[in-house]
């Protein structure tokens, strides 16, 4: 049986092992199928070639495989707005519907105004109607737990993404230990502010987001327990809004002139780039971020952002496609995927 380990990286080439492993097959069975020796069973034929055509070997017009199921019908609902990574992320799903059909998954992406509970409650239950599973960023709130207890008590698995749901009944996150991850933005903000005592702020998309409240208490921990003669001096929301966030940017530096950090806790970081920049305050106030996009490799480049914390977007959408596709074929899954990698970018390591 194959496993979620069993899934090729979608960047490396897919080769005879990753077919037997697939297929829980023997190498050598691989190679008798693929050759069109005899000797081999029609159903396991029929399993190896589906396997090679999932993961991209063979066209899946291969006459061996025309008994595969039609493709499961996958929703991903995505925030409305300017933060660049969502938008990435969306579009990295819509470029890739090539590759997730060879998992036998078609993907969909729709856009909403995800700060909206209601709005995202009825957009899950509408999409629950037509599709075979549904992947959304969460808000924290009891009528989206709803939702997601409702469409996977008919059967249909839901998977969060970024930002989870505290529902019991929601299928798999794929997303950063948020907590751990606001640790580490605390402790890289007091190493390069290097001086004390020290006044930081912090801008969250929204505490509705359960990433960025757990965000939000891990720089706070940190900076309590190692890093006392820093001062919070403020948190605003900026609802992942490049223009909101320059406003609020702009307000705290007009009221903390002093200011020494800023941590974004979500996205839109634009916004707090420029403003920084306007003020002539980018070489002087420490920036951390998350979300490594466009802009904020610009930052990390001309010295605006001093790191960015993020998560692979291409890593969350195999995992994601993966883990449909082995519900799909009545694999168990035994225990909740590992939260995904937090990685760090500063200038000197730019992938």
């Amino acid at each position: 049986m194959s496993t979620l380990a069993d899934i090729p990286s979608f960047n490396r080439r897919v080769t005879i092992v990753d077919i037997a492993r697939f297929a829980d097959v023997s190498t050598a069975t691989v190679d008798r199928v693929l050759n069109g020796r005899q000797g081999v069973k029609a159903a396991t034929v029929k399993r190896v070639m589906k396997a090679a055509a999932e993961l991209g070997y063979v066209d899946q017009s291969d006459e061996r495989i025309r008994d595969v199921r039609p493709l499961a019908q996958i929703s991903f609902i995505l925030p409305l707005g300017t933060n660049r990574y969502i938008t990435m992320l969306g579009r990295m799903i819509s470029e890739m519907t090539p590759q997730l059909e060879r998992f036998s998954i078609r993907p969909t992406v729709e856009y909403i105004d995800s700060f909206n509970p209601d709005l995202l409650a009825k957009t899950l239950n509408r999409h629950a109607k037509h599709t075979d599973g549904i992947a959304f960023m969460a808000i924290e709130h009891p009528v989206v737990r709803e939702a997601v207890s409702r469409i996977t008590a008919a059967g249909k698995p839901v998977v969060t993404l970024i930002s989870d749901v505290a529902s019991p009944t929601r299928t798999a996150y794929f997303g950063l230990d948020n907590r751990a991850a606001g640790r580490m933005a605390g402790y890289l903000l007091a190493r390069f502010i290097a001086k004390r005592p020290a006044k930081v702020a912090m801008i969250a998309g929204s505490l509705s987001y359960r990433a960025h409240g757990e965000r939000e208490m891990g720089f706070l921990d940190i900076l309590q327990e190692l890093y006392p003669d820093i001062e919070v001096v403020g948190l605003r929301e900026g609802h992942d809004d490049e223009a909101l966030n320059y406003r609020q940017m702009r307000a705290f530096l007009s009221h903390h002139p002093d200011l020494d950090g800023i941590y974004n806790i979500g996205g839109g970081a634009s916004g707090i780039g420029r403003a920084l920049k306007d003020s002539r305050r980018e070489k002087n106030v420490v920036f951390v971020g998350h979300g490594l996009t466009s802009d904020t490799r610009e930052f990390l480049l001309d010295g605006t952002m001093d790191a960015v914390i993020t998560q692979s977007a291409e890593d969350t959408i195999a995992k994601c496609a993966a883990l449909f596709r082995d519900l799909r074929e009545g694999h168990k899954i035994n225990s909740p995927p590992d939260p995904m990698r937090v990685e760090v970018v500063f200038r000197e390591n730019l992938p």
